[in-house]
């Protein structure tokens, strides 16, 4: 069974060609969001395996999202893993990047099954 994606971003554009480029990865897309609103909204419907934030998310910061999406989405057992994303360089964000409960970092341009496959299976292994 694919994993079922959650994306979280404010580009309509970004989100489209991110949920073409995870759906040619076998990767299922489930739905899409920009908010923080949206986002718990649509975490509450869908029940993702894995939800992509946008760091910066214009009025609002994707390190809240993710801060929100761990306290209100139920359980750890039951809690989707959640990658941030960004066109910034993870070295902009390194310390705030470590200390959020997201399970890692990836660039946009790195996007792919392979590279969230890689970090969930080092997850898993840890």
């Amino acid at each position: 069974m694919p994993l079922r994606c959650l994306i979280i971003d404010d580009s309509d554009h970004f989100k489209e060609a991110a949920r073409l480029l995870l759906e040619s990865d076998g990767i299922a897309v489930v739905g899409t969001a920009s908010t923080t609103s949206e986002a718990l909204r649509r975490c509450y419907e869908l029940r993702p395996d894995l939800v992509l934030v946008d760091i910066d998310l214009g009025e609002e910061s994707g390190f809240d999202v993710v801060v929100r999406l761990c306290e209100e989405t139920g359980d750890h057992n039951h809690r989707p893993r959640i990658i941030l994303i960004s066109t910034y360089d993870e070295q902009d964000f390194a310390e705030m990047i470590a200390t959020s409960p997201a399970l890692a970092f990836l660039s946009k341009p790195r996007l792919s099954g392979r590279a969230i496959s890689e970090i969930i299976g080092k997850a898993n292994a840890g």
